[in-house]
């Protein structure tokens, strides 16, 4: 089993800052890969990026590119979410999830555990 417990979210003018967090136990060989994805009101989740634990190769959705860091701290076996430049339609419930696969899946079946999720909302 692994257990992910997210936290940061906020209120948050546009063109603010946020960090999330997302602390992880349980099984290491069940999550090779840990990912963020965010799901609005009345939208299907989405991807939002991904981070390798063993060699912290990182991918980004194009919506977020340049804009939000991913990055772990191993000893914490923690992964945070660096969002910068805010925009309005960031406002969602982001979740962070872990996968067994290696490669960075931006397909959220391929994550078999989540967290509970933390609301980001941009205000304009």
């Amino acid at each position: 089993q692994v257990q992910l417990v997210e936290s940061g979210g906020d209120l948050v003018q546009a063109g603010g800052s946020l960090r999330l967090s997302c602390a992880a136990s349980g099984r290491t060989f069940s999550r090779t890969t840990m990912g963020w994805f965010r799901q609005a009101p009345g939208k299907e989740r989405e991807f939002v990026s991904t981070i390798s634990w063993a060699s912290g190769r990182t991918t980004y959705a194009d919506s977020v590119k340049g804009r939000f860091t991913i990055s772990r701290d191993n000893a914490k076996n923690t992964v945070y979410l660096q969002m910068n430049s805010l925009k309005p339609e960031d406002t969602a419930v982001y979740y962070c999830a872990a996968s067994a696969l290696y490669g960075g899946p931006t397909n959220s079946r391929n994550y078999d555990y989540w967290g509970q999720g933390t609301q980001v909302t941009v205000s304009s």
